[in-house]
């Protein structure tokens, strides 16, 4: 990082282009998943309307949480420990959501974290949106969570960017 802060470029360029080809990675790698799941079967009664704001709450989410990944390996002392900071966020969150299985048939505990975590939000919009059902509260709810992740991830990753120079 210390060589990037010494070249002629704004100062939060490094910072902004991981975000930016982290966004663009995750949207090809859900259009590759999009385009499997549509060849085994999964038949979306998604208006174009819809599939547009399925890909923004996508690209949304996916913004946040790359900014808090770099805030994340920003505050790591080693790359072990930068490498593994996001673990709990890529893997505990989603099997603690409802991606798998309704939050109505988890225990009373669970369900409450489930239904109240932004992966739950995000999943719920998303499965509204390609098939059909009625949104409700889902969409505002994980625009919501993206953009505070977002705000919360930026704010952290500066701070920490900045600091860290010498």
């Amino acid at each position: 990082m210390d060589r990037f802060r010494t070249m002629a470029v704004t100062r939060g360029t490094v910072l902004t282009g991981h975000v930016g080809g982290s966004v663009l990675r995750t949207l090809v790698t859900t259009t590759v998943v999009t385009g499997v799941a549509l060849l085994v079967g999964f038949r979306p009664r998604a208006s174009v309307a819809a599939w547009f704001a399925a890909v923004g709450v996508v690209a949304a989410f996916s913004f946040a949480l790359a900014w808090l990944s770099v805030a994340l390996g920003l505050g790591a002392k080693t790359i072990a420990g930068a490498n593994s900071a996001s673990l709990p966020i890529q893997f505990l969150l989603p099997f603690l959501s409802s991606a798998f299985v309704p939050a109505d048939s988890m225990p009373a505990g669970v369900r409450w974290f489930s239904a109240h975590q932004p992966f739950t939000q995000v999943v719920e919009c998303l499965r509204a949106l390609l098939t059909g059902a009625p949104v409700g509260d889902t969409a505002y709810l994980a625009v919501a969570w993206s953009a505070a992740i977002a705000l919360a991830g930026y704010l952290w990753a500066r701070a920490g960017f900045y600091h860290g120079r010498r």
